[in-house]
């Protein structure tokens, strides 16, 4: 690692420019990093999501030392130094390291003595305030529809389920038990593994073995709710990065997955390799497949506003304007999704989103506009699943306030869909 940490707190500085002063989100600007170790660009990334989570209190506090509003970039250096400060990192090297990192910028370096003296401040000041502040809020553009749909109380706890981050989960292939190689792990009732503290994942046992692939519990349940079975044929609509196709193939079916992003379907083929599974992976546009199946998993694309506990980036990085056509362009692929199913199959649709219109509000439109469709609620009676997350439409509901003594889980939507006759 550089020296005082400079170099990775640079990059997290760097990636904070990006995000908040460009609208990208996290995992398209990681190339910024390509010129650090592992070491730094993993911590980086760190920092930055650390300070992402933390923003609005570290706002706060940096209100309260500065006369005007810094430039970005030098904010930015402010907020990463603050939260470092406000969480337990030693104030000489962070106040030092951040100084560096703004002194050496080509435009802004004259400010480093503005960061040394604010940054020494809230060295003083900001630990004992840090806890006081409320849990940092969503903002209005998706604050306001999700109080609408789930009510304050539960905004409030799902936002206590941002700030406190994720654990890492981990889908197991079949007949293979990992509780007694990984410490520290956690069953989950829904058939997952999690890991409070994994450390590097490449490192843990089972992962040159292919035993196992990084999959949140929530985003593991559509699979398991299809149930694909040795040798059906199944499709698996906007399948990258691909956890979901991993699953079905280890249970023995014939898969094809079809993404349009071959650059993203990349990291599906290298768990592919790694596991030993197989799947036909086909790039190209889900409402032009063709053929006919046992079954149908469409992963939508969605706001994927149930994924803000990992991805802290994201109510940053949009401001919900994409919504309505991604609403238009679900219910065009669910449409088209049905014609790929041979009569009496299945269809899975699922969002990672936690906007109704993109979840129940679709099933209930596509039920009403597909005689014979019908929800199969049977199909959600699977270990770990409370029956109060199975909505009136018959889908399944979750929430990232849901286990909150286990870590939480993602927020999805997931209903199974059978075409009679």
């Amino acid at each position: 690692m550089s020296d005082m940490g400079v170099d990775a707190r640079r990059g997290a500085v760097a990636l904070l420019d990006k995000v908040l002063g460009e609208g990208r989100m996290l995992s398209d600007v990681t190339e910024s990093l390509d010129r650090l170790s592992g070491p730094d660009r993993a911590r980086a990334q760190r920092l930055a999501t650390d300070t992402l989570r933390g923003l609005e209190r570290a706002d706060r506090l940096l209100n309260k030392h500065l006369r005007k509003a810094p430039p970005l970039h030098v904010r930015n250096a402010l907020r990463v130094g603050t939260v470092e400060l406000c969480t337990g990192a030693a104030a000489h090297g962070v106040v030092n390291a951040m100084v560096q990192v703004v002194g050496r910028h080509r435009r802004h370096g004259q400010l480093k003595g503005l960061v040394n003296a604010v940054l020494r401040k809230i060295a003083a000041e900001g630990p004992e305030a840090w806890n006081k502040l409320r849990v940092p809020r969503l903002p209005k553009w998706l604050r306001g529809p999700l109080t609408q749909a789930w009510g304050p109380q539960a905004v409030t706890a799902m936002e206590a389920a941002h700030f406190a981050g994720a654990p890492l989960d981990l889908t197991a292939k079949p007949g293979i038990d990992l509780t007694q190689s990984l410490t520290g792990a956690e069953s989950l009732p829904t058939g997952s593994l999690r890991l409070a503290q994994p450390g590097q994942i490449s490192a843990l046992p089972g992962y040159e073995a292919g035993d196992w692939w990084v999959q949140d519990a929530a985003a593991a349940l559509p699979a398991r709710i299809l149930d694909a079975q040795p040798g059906e044929s199944v499709l698996d609509l906007c399948a990258a990065p691909g956890g979901k196709t991993l699953q079905m193939a280890a249970a023995g079916a014939d898969v094809v997955a079809v993404d349009i992003s071959d650059r993203r379907l990349g990291r599906l083929r290298e768990n592919l390799a790694r596991t030993g599974l197989r799947a036909d992976i086909r790039t190209g546009d889900a409402l032009e497949m063709t053929g006919v199946y046992d079954a149908v998993l469409l992963d939508a694309p969605c706001s994927a506003t149930g994924t803000i506990r990992r991805h802290p980036d994201l109510p940053h990085a949009r401001d919900g304007a994409e919504i309505c056509g991604l609403i238009a362009l679900q219910a065009r692929m669910l449409a088209h999704a049905l014609t790929l199913l041979k009569p009496g199959g299945r269809l899975v649709y699922c969002t990672c989103s936690l906007l109704p219109d993109e979840g129940e509000v679709q099933v209930e439109e596509a039920l009403a506009a597909h005689p014979g469709l019908v929800a199969d609620r049977a199909a959600l009676s699977r270990p770990g699943i409370d029956p109060a997350w199975i909505t009136e439409e018959g889908g399944l509901r979750l929430r990232p306030d849901y286990w909150p003594e286990r870590g939480g889980m993602d927020g999805f939507y997931i209903a199974c869909l059978r075409r009679d006759g």
